[in-house]
C-alpha cells in the first residue's frame, strides 16, 4: 500500500476523461492533476517543445512525491512517453490511439483517426498502424480547432456539432463506419459525434488508460490504503478561474483552489 498521490498531466481539460474513468476504479486514490494551459494547445507544437514541457510537468510532479503518471494526451505520450520512462523512476501509462479495438469492430474495414498532428506524427502511432492496422483502410483525420472547442466549454453546442460535422462527413459518406477518438479533448464531443453521425461507432481510450493505471498500481503495490480519501489537487499554468469554469461545464465540480505551476 502507498497513500502517495498519482500524476496526471494533459495540455488542458482533455485528460479529466482519464480522469475521471481513474477516480471512479480507484476512489481512494490522491491525485494530482496538472493543466499545462498556458502552453494550450499541444497539437500544433514541435514536438521538440512538447517532450520539454512533459519533462518540465514530470519534475514538477515528481516534487509532489507522486508514485505514477498517467501522460493523459495522445500528443505528449507520442512526443515524450518513450524518453519519460527512460529519464525517471517512476510508471508512466501514456495514450495510445484505440486502432486495435477499431479495426475489430469495424464492419466495412473503414476506420478513422481523429487525433492531433502531433499524434500523427509520432513514431508511436506509426508502430500503432503497423501493428493493429493491417487489412484496414485507415483515413488520418487533423482535428483542427476540436481541441479548442472543449477547452473554450463549447462541447455539447451547435458551433461543436458543426466543427465534428465537417471533420468527419466526407469519410463517413465514404464508407467510414468507426472513428477513433485520437486526443483526449475529443472525449468529451463524443454527444456531438454521435448526434451528427448516429450508425457510427466511437472508440475511446480513456477508460482502458485508468484500468491500465489501476493495474500497474495493484501490480507494484502502490495502490492506496483502504479507505484513504481519494483528494484531486489542481495544479495550472494559465488562468485558473477559467480552467475551473471548464471543469464545472465538463461535469467536474472542484472547491479546492488550484494552485500555479
Amino acid at each position: 500500500m502507498d497513500p502517495r498521490p498519482v500524476g496526471i498531466f494533459d495540455s488542458g481539460a482533455g485528460g479529466l476523461s482519464v480522469l475521471r474513468a481513474f477516480r471512479q476504479l480507484a476512489p481512494n486514490e490522491r491525485v494530482i492533476y496538472f493543466a499545462d494551459t498556458a502552453y494550450f494547445p499541444y497539437g500544433p507544437r514541435p514536438a521538440a517543445e512538447i517532450r520539454k514541457r512533459a519533462f518540465a510537468i514530470v519534475h514538477r510532479l515528481l516534487e509532489a512525491d507522486v508514485k505514477l503518471i498517467i501522460v493523459a494526451c495522445n500528443t505528449a505520450s507520442a512526443a515524450a512517453i518513450t524518453d519519460l520512462r527512460e529519464a525517471f523512476p517512476v510508471p508512466f501509462v501514456g495514450m495510445v490511439p484505440g486502432l486495435k479495438p477499431a479495426a475489430g469492430a469495424s464492419a466495412s474495414g473503414k476506420v478513422a483517426i481523429l487525433a492531433t498532428d502531433g499524434t500523427f506524427d509520432g513514431a508511436l502511432y506509426n508502430r500503432v498502424v503497423e501493428e493493429f492496422g493491417r487489412g484496414t483502410r485507415i483515413t488520418n483525420i487533423p482535428g483542427h480547432g476540436l481541441a479548442e472547442l472543449v477547452e473554450r466549454g463549447q462541447s455539447g453546442t451547435p458551433l461543436a456539432r458543426a466543427a465534428v460535422r465537417e471533420a468527419l462527413a466526407s469519410s463517413v459518406q465514404a464508407g467510414v463506419d468507426t472513428v477513433v477518438l485520437g486526443c483526449t479533448h475529443y472525449h468529451f464531443l463524443q454527444s456531438d459525434i454521435a448526434a451528427e453521425f448516429p450508425g457510427l461507432a466511437i472508440v475511446d481510450t480513456s477508460e482502458a488508460v485508468a484500468r491500465r493505471a489501476v493495474s500497474v498500481l495493484k501490480e507494484a503495490g502502490l495502490d492506496a490504503p483502504p479507505g484513504q480519501e481519494g483528494v484531486l489537487d489542481l495544479i495550472v499554468t494559465g488562468d485558473r478561474d477559467a480552467f475551473h469554469g471548464v471543469m464545472e461545464q465538463l461535469g467536474f465540480p472542484h472547491r479546492k483552489a488550484a494552485t500555479n505551476a
